[in-house]
């Protein structure tokens, strides 16, 4: 029993109607472009139509769906197109960030409340969509790429660690919930992947990977049928380590790499 993978392994690929949100850089679109070549039907989906496009329109397995996901109205209408071209939506993978490094003093309220509607709270207008005929079905996966940012209170992370933390639990309480029910959900957590929202980063980012490296990781993760799939592990492990520490040993690791 405790050996099983604790999700039912992803066997084959082709065929499966996934959709892609947050799919014109990075994991997204890495991420997209490796499903579509194992023959998934693709739905792709960020906020500039033109990027997806020139990225995905000569896929014939995919469909760009333009999408503002704070916007709920355009959760429905995407969903709509979707389900009127492929039917059955058989894994949402939710690849949306918004990000801005930052210490607490720097933080703006503003900027703040979107990312935490872009980070998190839109990824509830997706459930609410989705889960009724998911459960119907009694299948189907949930894919949420939070971060590392979220094991522990790492610096600059003001807004942006909180609400990673946030998806991790969110995670957790959906396998809960939706396991017995014939749902997977993959929790992942990429250590530092080459994005744009890396770039705004000015300090060393150990073990970095490529968006091409960290979608091979995901599937290669999913296909073990794992709950949570983190990398690189020589950097994951390290901050699972420090999750384990008292808080007075994590207080002083983390002022050591403020100052440095």
């Amino acid at each position: 029993m405790f050996l099983q993978p604790l999700n039912r392994p992803v066997r084959n690929w082709r065929g499966m109607n996934i959709w892609v949100v947050g799919a014109s850089s990075g994991i997204g679109a890495a991420l997209a472009r490796a499903m579509l070549q194992q023959g998934a039907n693709v739905a792709v989906s960020a906020r500039s139509a033109s990027v997806l496009e020139s990225l995905f329109q000569s896929d014939a397995n995919a469909m760009v769906l333009p999408l503002d996901v704070n916007e709920q109205q355009a959760w429905k209408l995407a969903h709509e197109k979707m389900r009127a071209r492929w039917g059955q939506v058989d894994m949402l993978v939710y690849c949306v960030a918004d990000y801005v490094p930052e210490r607490s003093w720097e933080m703006h309220p503003d900027r703040a409340r979107r990312m935490v509607m872009t980070n998190l709270a839109a990824y509830y207008d997706a459930l609410a969509l989705l889960l009724p005929s998911m459960l119907q079905a009694g299948k189907g996966h949930l894919a949420l790429i939070a971060s590392v940012a979220g094991y522990v209170g790492l610096p600059k992370a003001t807004v942006y660690g909180p609400t990673k933390a946030a998806l991790i639990n969110l995670a957790e309480i959906l396998y809960n919930d939706l396991h017995q029910l014939g749902i997977n959900v993959f929790l992942i957590n990429p250590g530092f992947i080459a994005t744009r929202l890396t770039e705004k980063n000015d300090f060393a980012m150990p073990a970095l990977l490529g968006p091409e490296q960290a979608a091979a990781a995901i599937m290669a993760g999913m296909e073990r049928g794992e709950f949570e799939i983190h990398f690189p592990r020589r950097f994951t492990s390290w901050l699972k380590l420090i999750q384990l520490m008292p808080y007075r040993w994590r207080f002083a690791l983390m002022q050591r790499l403020v100052t440095t």
